[in-house]
């Protein structure tokens, strides 16, 4: 009779659960290091997701709350245009309302930040803007229309510090203008810092007669937006061919120029927050192969009695699901948590400078959520899929003997899978973007990944085999000799090494995938930073550098003070700049204008040129050239014609060549201030590069400037200071990528704890084994001490040559492709050397921590399993 075995689907979810705890109680630190990685990586994903999605939301809310119920909005392709245009826009039968928004940035004495502040006509705003007309204190509604009155949100008078009656000084050139605090915007968005006051009044004050920036239009019941809008653009496209844009409020250009102002920003970190997530995938394909092999005979023993192959199967995907689902959920609650604690404290800027001046709130999403979460579990079921499928596929005759592990992971060292990783990755970070962003550059390096740890088994069994080939060599001739003496522990750790590659390949998953990872992050940093050091250096050949000390756009220089500049005592040469923006693309930010002063024969001094300078056939028209981003972004090559709105007309522009901007990622084109004074009759200046006589000192030179009557509003600096300003806002930008380089390293670091301990408490019956031939204890812990260095070496060989290959990638394909700018490779070897070091001594160490616990038992106990 034949006796089947009887299995429940109760009995098999209580077996699995008893398999399950038994190996979290069995290994808890290898287990919570996988967990902890999942974790790492779905908490800062989704902190950082979250923190730009408020930040984003917040600034769009902003921005529509500027425009109130507005249909149609016209602006210029300038900062300004005439308010000539406004008659015939009012008269239109279809507009309903027509209300003139002058914007400023209005600069403040010393002030780091400006003020964003609004010129109206409150008759025509309150049909529009209801929630921007000002409530005077006073109660008189005819202060509305006081000459200096100034009504501030209450986000922008708790950061002035000013109250009702207060007076607040701006600058407008050298001189300053106070204006006095009316009242409030009570209906102001929470954290948005802005000033509003009479249209005409704004436009005396500041200097912009008969200047507008935008005109809302509120049309009449009836009319249809759309084709209101296409046939006014078509008018004044044929009227004003290049200068005004015609849109709607939040239309999809708004959005995208607001999105593509911080898209590559936002994705490359998001891609870099996912770094240790990442890395948990091949924690826990370490976590699980380790497992599985140490685990083969218990899994062999139960498919002899019964367990079938999809339960196994099964089995180690549900522990390795486990780890991820623990790891995603606490990753969710710490990622909500981070995203408030940062927003709270520190705003949705993350450093970089996009969202200043709003204060969003924290949002939880469930939609982002269970994206993470899946990410997470998906994560934890890629990295034991290979394991699990091993399992599954063993022979429970030949699994049931001992010794047949490295058996069982041949099927994982095959070479052809890694080596078409490999090569996918090198077609495909050749390829271009996708919308702009590096979407093939991203998948590359994550092939490379997936390549170079899949093809550690091979790499470790060459090395190895080398060093080990080489070992007995040299044994041998040193036993020729007379020398008898063969040292024991090298010996046996290189021949373990050399026949148990497969075993040293999976313990290196975790390792080569943070330390590779942490390489390729800052050598990127280091090379863009270093870039922008150097950059830096060259682009500030003055002794001193002069401009009015307030940021913003009423602060200037006017052709007499730039006189009185060039006249002060010590000075020998100045240069002036005259820096705007100007709107080439409707869906895109604004590019920046420097007009500066040039030498026609020797432009390579006013800027960092990229490639050879491109000569005019026929010099008829001015010249301009362009940043790489404005190259990148516009498709503009040395040698175009590019038309450039300035003073109400298309300017057509000679593209002479390309320079370096670190500074502006939306673009930026520089022209010879003497055509832009030309063409505009724009004679003011923004900054000044002062070079000194000979023999006059930088001090000097500082106490005859302050000494002139504009003096005590110049901001005056050395390039160091420059430098070393510019450095610190480098950093600053970079925290949160330094952050993530850190927690790469520290996820490597216990990573390889976990790895070596495991692996070495699991071979407690080696250990039993080689007690009994004679190898002693305190051989056997130098047995694992050379193993663990050995093994981290090569790690670290193979990782920092992994990382290079990654920061090619990112360096000279994903950085290109986000922020279209180039720079050249620099390598922080202090740093890296530090991280290798601390990777090594952490392999030995817990090598021979977890060796004194194997070897703590009795040594006929550990073999009793092969009796």
């Amino acid at each position: 009779m034949q006796v089947r075995p009887v299995t429940t689907a109760g009995a098999t979810r209580t077996l699995m659960r008893w398999l399950l705890l038994g190996e979290w109680r069995a290994h808890p630190v290898r287990a919570l290091t996988a967990v902890a990685a999942i974790t790492v990586g779905v908490a800062l994903g989704f902190a950082i997701h979250l923190i730009n999605a408020a930040a984003f939301n917040e600034f769009s809310a902003a921005v529509q709350s500027l425009s109130g119920q507005a249909d149609v909005q016209v602006s210029g392709t300038e900062a300004l245009f005439d308010e000539d245009i406004y008659p015939r826009l009012a008269g239109r039968p279809e507009v309903a309302v027509a209300s003139p928004v002058l914007e400023i940035s209005a600069s403040l004495p010393g002030g780091e930040e400006p003020l964003k502040l609004l010129g109206l006509d409150v008759f025509r705003a309150g049909f529009i803007t209801p929630d921007l007309v000002g409530a005077p204190a006073s109660g008189v509604a005819g202060d509305t229309l006081g000459s200096d009155a100034l009504f501030l949100s209450p986000a922008a008078q708790q950061w002035l510090n000013a109250r009702d009656g207060s007076n607040i000084a701006f600058m407008t050139g050298t001189e300053t203008v106070t204006l006095r605090v009316a009242g409030s915007l009570q209906r102001a968005r929470v954290g948005q810092r802005l000033g509003v006051m009479d249209i005409g009044a704004a436009q005396w004050r500041f200097g912009r007669l008969g200047k507008l920036s935008r005109v809302d239009l509120k049309l009449r019941d009836g009319v249809d937006r759309n084709a209101f809008q296409a046939t006014l653009a078509r008018e004044l496209a044929r009227d004003y061919p290049g200068r005004f844009r015609v849109a709607q409020p939040n239309d999809a250009d708004q959005e995208s120029r607001t999105s593509n102002m911080s898209r590559a920003y936002r994705v490359n970190l998001s891609v870099l927050a996912l770094v240790a997530l990442f890395t948990g995938a091949f924690l826990v394909f370490s976590t699980q192969a380790l497992s599985v092999m140490r685990r083969r005979s218990q899994f062999a023993l139960l498919r002899v009695l019964g367990f079938e192959r999809r339960e196994l199967l099964r089995q180690v995907l549900v522990e390795g699901a486990t780890l991820g689902v623990v790891g995603s959920l606490l990753g969710i609650a710490g990622g909500y948590a981070i995203a408030a604690a940062a927003l709270r404290f520190f705003g949705g800027d993350l450093g970089a400078g996009y969202f200043a001046g709003v204060q969003p709130q924290a949002q939880f999403t469930p939609v982002a959520a269970m994206v993470y979460f899946a990410l997470g579990v998906g994560v934890a079921l890629l990295g034991c899929a290979a394991p699990a499928w091993e399992a599954a596929r063993a022979a429970p005759a030949i699994a049931l003997k001992s010794g047949a592990d490295e058996v069982a992971l041949a099927r994982l060292a095959r070479p052809w899978p890694a080596l078409a990783c490999l090569a996918v990755a090198a077609v495909m970070s050749r390829l271009p973007p996708v919308a702009g962003l590096p979407v093939f550059g991203y998948l590359s390096i994550a092939l490379l990944l997936l390549g170079g740890i899949a093809l550690m088994p091979r790499i470790a069994a060459a090395a190895f085999r080398s060093a080990h080939e080489r070992w007995t060599a040299a044994m041998a001739s040193r036993a020729a000799t007379g020398q008898r003496a063969i040292p024991a522990v090298p010996t046996l750790t290189l021949g373990r090494l050399a026949n148990a590659s497969g075993q040293a390949g999976i313990a290196l998953g975790g390792v080569l995938s943070s330390f590779s990872l942490m390489v390729a992050m800052a050598i990127m940093v280091a090379s863009f930073r270093v870039s922008v050091d150097n950059w830096i250096l060259q682009v500030l050949p003055a002794d001193l550098y002069a401009r009015i000390a307030s940021a913003g756009g009423t602060a200037g220089l006017t052709p007499r003070e730039q006189e009185a500049i060039r006249a002060a005592p010590g000075i020998a040469r100045a240069e002036f700049l005259r820096l705007r923006s100007v709107s080439l693309a409707a869906d895109r930010p604004n590019v920046a204008l420097l007009a500066r002063d040039i030498d026609p024969a020797q432009p390579e001094k006013a800027m960092v040129l990229v490639g050879e300078q491109v000569a005019q056939p026929g010099g008829k028209l001015p010249r301009a050239w362009v940043s790489e981003a404005m190259a990148d972004l516009y498709r503009i090559r040395p040698g175009d014609t590019l038309p450039l709105p300035l003073a109400g007309a298309a300017v057509p522009f000679f593209v002479a060549g390309i320079w370096r901007d670190y500074a502006r990622v939306s673009g930026a084109v520089m022209l010879e201030r003497a055509d832009y004074v030309r063409l505009t009759g724009d004679h003011d200046a923004s900054d000044a590069a002062l070079w000194l006589d000979r023999g006059a000192s930088a001090a000097d030179a500082t106490v005859a400037l302050k000494r002139l009557p504009f003096g005590a509003t110049l901001g005056i600096e050395e390039p160091s200071a420059i430098r070393a300003l510019s450095l610190r806002i480098f950093d600053r930008s970079f925290a949160v990528t330094y952050l993530l380089e850190a927690i790469a390293i520290v996820i490597g670091l216990f990573g390889v704890a976990a790895t070596f301990s495991a692996q070495t408490l699991a071979r407690a019956r080696e250990f039993g084994m080689l007690r009994h031939i004679g190898v002693t204890r305190r051989q056997i812990l130098g047995i694992l001490a050379f193993e663990g260095g050995a093994l981290t070496g090569l790690g670290i060989a193979t990782g920092f040559a992994l990382g290079w290959a990654i920061s090619l990638i990112l360096v000279h394909v994903v950085n290109p492709q986000s922020f279209h700018w180039t720079m050249e490779m620099h390598y922080p070897w202090p740093l890296l050397g530090t991280v290798a070091a601390a990777l090594l001594v952490a392999s030995m160490l817990t090598a021979l921590a977890s060796g004194r616990q194997a070897l703590s038992g009795d040594p006929i106990r550990a073999v009793r399993e092969d009796w």
